[in-house]
């Protein structure tokens, strides 16, 4: 699937045959929240994903609500304590925290699957 990005937002990019136009919607926000999109040319499209997003920022922000995000970077795993400590050795040996061993051995895994 293609993605873009636009102000710690990441909207999907999807064909209709069926109305001949580009459409799509902000990924992982909660169900209570949807922000969709459409144009003819990806142009359009780029356009009217900034102006939803720039659209419902403003609607939050003059309702004094904190806005909904896509994923925010942050991650919390759970894996057994037998793990954890294999992690820590191996992130001690290579000279890095835990965290960063662990982000690492993601993005390499992600990347390798992409």
């Amino acid at each position: 699937m293609n993605t873009m990005s636009y102000r710690g937002y990441v909207g999907s990019i999807e064909v209709s045959e069926e109305d001949d136009c580009l459409y799509g919607k902000v990924m992982a926000l909660p169900h209570d929240t949807m922000i969709t999109y459409e144009g003819n040319t990806v142009a359009e499209l780029r356009e009217d994903f900034h102006g939803a997003v720039d659209d419902y920022l403003a609607f939050c922000e003059a309702e004094g609500i904190e806005p909904r995000r896509s994923y925010s970077g942050v991650l919390n795993v759970r894996i057994s304590p037998e793990t954890h400590s294999k992690v820590a050795m191996l992130a001690k040996q290579a000279g890095v925290s835990i965290n960063s061993f662990i982000r690492s051995a993601v993005e390499k895994q992600v990347s390798a699957m992409l």
